[in-house]
């Protein structure tokens, strides 16, 4: 991630935020899910919307977590 994109990001979720590189955004929502259940951190209906949203645009892509000890 450039640091122009970066900073156009901030502190948003995908709600409000995708990567402006198309090829990309797979990675960044897979990531984005396997994080919080990694760390067990919650997910807003908005944010569940936006997130089902885009990973319906990625039927191959699979989600891999590793759990936080």
């Amino acid at each position: 991630m450039s640091a122009a994109s970066n900073r156009s990001k901030a502190d948003q979720d995908p709600t409000t935020w995708l990567p402006p590189a198309v090829g990309y955004r797979c990675t960044y929502v897979t990531d984005w899910v396997a994080d919080k259940t990694r760390w067990g951190l919650s997910i807003d209906a908005g944010e569940q919307a936006a997130l089902a949203e885009s990973l319906r645009r990625c039927p191959d892509s699979p989600i891999t977590v590793t759990l936080a000890r």
